[in-house]
């Protein structure tokens, strides 16, 4: 297949990084992809993920890469570790779809839903730009890496083949009789507090605890009832449901969960099944 071909062809690029809107990192690698393979649609997911929170880009990138064309080739750029011995890696996947990024638990939730099939170190010379930034690799490494994937060149001629990645922890969850202990792991854009628990875990201790009321706290705060809705609870209340992400959230009605107690990533929470005062 000639560079016409493969370029008529060429699979769209998704980006997502915490370089922010500020500066001109995103923009950058855009510009590499266009260089290299000009037909390649470049679709932005997000760069406003939270500095350096490889956890947050994880859980953005595993629930966005099934809405996209098949063939998509997903760059996620949050890289605490720039310039150190951690890895540069491409995966190619059962579902068709490709990822480039830092080896660093970020690829990990989304290329596990998607079947790993193929992992390479990208180590080839002839697929970055040179000399390679310490601090930029979003430029230098993963955005050329992409691009020539979206040309056609196939995984293996980017470095060699690995065996396997480098695995994300959400974090301990401790189950102790009508309790499990988890933590926040991730606030959105509107202030909600996104867990670690997740809907699986919840029904197995509602079910073993059948009738009794299920709650949780944040650290010491009262009681907060679960709902299956935003609009079920009274503006100004806060209150818990399984959003999106399918994980136990606390969100405020037409407010901020994150402001109202005063909560971030590593705040306790603890979900309960017994009797208690809720007011409902």
């Amino acid at each position: 297949m000639g560079a016409a071909a493969a370029n008529a062809a060429a699979p769209s690029i998704a980006l997502l990084t915490d370089f922010g809107y500020r500066d001109h990192y995103a923009g950058v690698m855009r510009g590499v992809i266009a260089s290299i393979a000009p037909d390649a649609r470049v679709i932005d997911i997000t760069h406003g993920i939270p500095p350096q929170s490889v956890i947050a880009a994880a859980l953005a990138l595993r629930e966005s890469w099934r809405f996209f064309p098949p063939a998509t080739i997903f760059v996620a750029v949050v890289d605490p570790g720039v310039g150190t011995a951690r890895r540069p890696i491409a995966i190619a996947t059962r579902s068709g779809a490709r990822f480039v990024g830092p080896d660093n638990g970020l690829l990990w939730l989304a290329t596990d839903q998607a079947s790993i099939e193929r992992i390479v170190e990208l180590r080839s010379p002839r697929y970055r730009l040179a000399p390679v930034s310490a601090s930029f690799h979003g430029r230098d490494i993963f955005a050329p890496a992409a691009a020539h994937l979206a040309r056609g060149i196939a995984l293996d001629e980017l470095g060699p083949r690995l065996d396997a990645i480098e695995r994300l922890d959400l974090g301990e969850i401790i189950e102790d009789g009508a309790t499990i202990n988890g933590a926040i792991i991730y606030v959105d854009g509107f202030g909600n507090l996104i867990s670690n628990i997740d809907r699986a875990r919840a029904w197995r201790l509602a079910t073993s605890f059948a009738g009794a009321a299920l709650w949780i706290t944040i650290a010491d705060s009262a009681p907060i009832p679960i709902r299956e809705t935003y609009g079920d609870a009274r503006k100004g209340d806060p209150l818990a449901m399984f959003g999106s992400f399918d994980l136990l959230e606390v969100a405020v009605r037409e407010g901020t969960a994150a402001e109202y107690f005063r909560a971030g990533p590593g705040a306790r929470v603890t979900l309960t099944a017994g009797a208690t005062a809720i007011q409902r």
